[in-house]
C-alpha cells in the first residue's frame, strides 16, 4: 500500500539528517556488522535498588552460541509474558501475545523468526517476520514484544552482529 504513495521518488535534502551522531548514538548500519546470530532466551530477572527508592525492574537475558551475553530492560508485563512462554504456561484467558500469535495462525499465517536489528540511544529494535499467503512481511516491534510472540510462536530469534559487539558482554 506504501508503494502507491510515490515516496521512493521523493527528493529529500541530504544535509537537514546526519550520517553521524556520534560513535555511542550511531545505528547499526555497515554491512559486516549485519550478520545474524542466533540467540537464545535465557531467562527474565527481576532488579531491585538496595534503597527501595526505585520500583523494580526487569531485563530478559540473551545469549548467542560465542557466550556473548545482552540484558535488555523490559516492562514488568512483558517480563510476565516472556516469564510464561519460556515455562510453557499461559494466563487463565489470552494475554495481547498470545492474541497476536492466535491471530496470525488462524489467518494462515505463521511467526517464521525475530531480529533484533538495531541499538540507538540505548532503545533496541527489532521486527517480527510473518509469512502469511505466499509473502514475507517484516512489521516493526518492541524487542520485548516479539520476544513474548516468538518464544509462542517457537520462532527463532536472531541479533545481528552490530548490536551484539555494542551491548554484549562475554561470560566466562
Amino acid at each position: 500500500m506504501a508503494e502507491n504513495f510515490g515516496f521512493e521518488d521523493e527528493e529529500r535534502p541530504g544535509d537537514l539528517f546526519p550520517d553521524s551522531l556520534g560513535d555511542e548514538d550511531e545505528a547499526v548500519s555497515d554491512e559486516s556488522s549485519r550478520e545474524e546470530h542466533e540467540v537464545k532466551v535465557m531467562g527474565v530477572y527481576e532488579h531491585k535498588e538496595q534503597e527501595n527508592v526505585q520500583p523494580t525492574t526487569f531485563f530478559v537475558l540473551l545469549r548467542d552460541s560465542k557466550s556473548r551475553s545482552v540484558l535488555i530492560w523490559i516492562g514488568k508485563f512483558e517480563a510476565m509474558a516472556i516469564s510464561l512462554a519460556l515455562d510453557g504456561a499461559s494466563a487463565d484467558r489470552p494475554i495481547t501475545h498470545d492474541l497476536l500469535n492466535n491471530v496470525i495462525n488462524r489467518m494462515g499465517g505463521t511467526v517464521e523468526r525475530i531480529l533484533i536489528d538495531d541499538l540507538w540511544n540505548n532503545t533496541y529494535y527489532a521486527k517480527v517476520t510473518i509469512a502469511y499467503n505466499g509473502k514475507v512481511v517484516d512489521v516493526d516491534s518492541r524487542p520485548s514484544d516479539a520476544i513474548a510472540l516468538g518464544l509462542r510462536a517457537k520462532a527463532p530469534i536472531f541479533m545481528v552482529e552490530g548490536v551484539l559487539e555494542r551491548a554484549a558482554v562475554r561470560e566466562e
